[in-house]
């Protein structure tokens, strides 16, 4: 009879410590189903005994619509980074010392979910902070997050979660290796190296050329000092009416210009340069003095007269500038 009892008490003791352990605590057995499926997919009760209060754990859930019918391409876009980041999570937290849990609740599965939250649109992320234990928020109420700058990547919903979830482990987002961004990457430096190795000789007397530069920093020069800059960072106009049905291609003032009074003061700047470097480089190595006089002539004519232009320019932007030369 003894003996009896004994096994009696035994077994039935057996009995519940099996049940104690293999029911565990809310925490633990979603902790272990995500180790094999990263983030949750809840459903309507799932969702209620995650977020049911008291909790020891924070839950992350991204309340979102994927069927085609739906027409959220905001949600189809954004489930790629969302997934990456349950992943990375799940491996970097095995042991579950974070304390939270990410959980997926599609419309599809979730309608009384949805309209008991009053949900309009989607995707939305709902953060349940823990009610009990250390960090705690009393009111458990969750806080929003509402997609309004379009499709977040994995990283940025990391660091919008690190500023309410409790101190502790906070797992970084795993990036699987992007192969074909790397194939494509080292055939095209490959594809240069091959390149440059073979048109080197016909290269390098180009670059090595210093009327080449000499050219280019001549441009690039005109280009800055005739107001480009200025126009792409005001966004100024091309031209504008004067008022009496006719065009104005300068505007008055310093602080104001056009686009084409741009181009127009470069082409005066290109001009008087070319003017002056023929008259200091190529006239002098002319061997006719006829020649040679006349071209004398010619340029200082281009540069006489392209200044007098400049100088109307001038005025126009300054009203009271006394100075001016013909014929302008």
């Amino acid at each position: 009879m003894k003996l009896s009892g004994v096994l009696s008490l035994t077994l039935l003791s057996s009995l519940c410590l099996g049940a104690k352990r293999s029911s565990g605590g809310t925490f633990e057995n979603y902790h272990a189903k995500s180790q094999s499926y990263a983030p949750l997919r809840l459903d309507d009760a799932s969702y209620d005994e995650l977020t049911a209060t008291p909790r020891n754990h924070s839950v992350l859930v991204l309340l979102t619509a994927l069927e085609a019918r739906f027409g959220c391409q905001l949600c189809r876009d954004f489930q790629p980074e969302w997934d990456l980041l349950g992943r990375s999570w799940a491996k970097g937290d095995r042991h579950g010392d974070s304390r939270v849990l990410l959980g997926t609740l599609d419309f599809a599965d979730g309608k009384g979910t949805f309209q008991k939250l009053m949900l309009q649109t989607a995707p939305i992320f709902l953060l349940f902070p823990p009610t009990s234990g250390r960090n705690a928020k009393p009111d458990g109420q969750p806080i929003r997050y509402d997609f309004t700058a379009g499709p977040q990547s994995a990283e940025q919903v990391v660091g919008w979660m690190s500023r309410y979830l409790p101190d502790g482990p906070k797992p970084a987002v795993q990036r699987p290796l992007n192969y074909v961004r790397i194939i494509t990457v080292t055939t095209t430096l490959l594809g240069v190296l091959s390149f440059l190795s073979v048109a080197y000789p016909y290269i390098l007397p180009v670059i090595q050329n210093r009327n080449l530069w000499a050219g280019i920093s001549l441009i690039t020069i005109l280009l800055f000092t005739s107001g480009h800059m200025f126009n792409h960072i005001r966004k100024v106009p091309y031209v504008a009416g004067n008022g009496q049905g006719g065009i104005s291609y300068f505007a008055g003032g310093f602080s104001n210009q056009f686009g084409m009074e741009t181009q127009i003061v470069a082409a005066m700047y290109g001009t008087l340069s070319f003017a002056t470097i023929a008259l200091a480089l190529r006239v002098p190595r002319m061997s006719d003095p006829k020649r040679q006089q006349l071209a004398v002539f010619i340029w200082g004519g281009v540069m006489f007269g392209m200044y007098s232009f400049l100088l109307s320019v001038f005025r126009i932007k300054n009203g009271g500038y006394p100075f001016h030369l013909p014929p302008f």
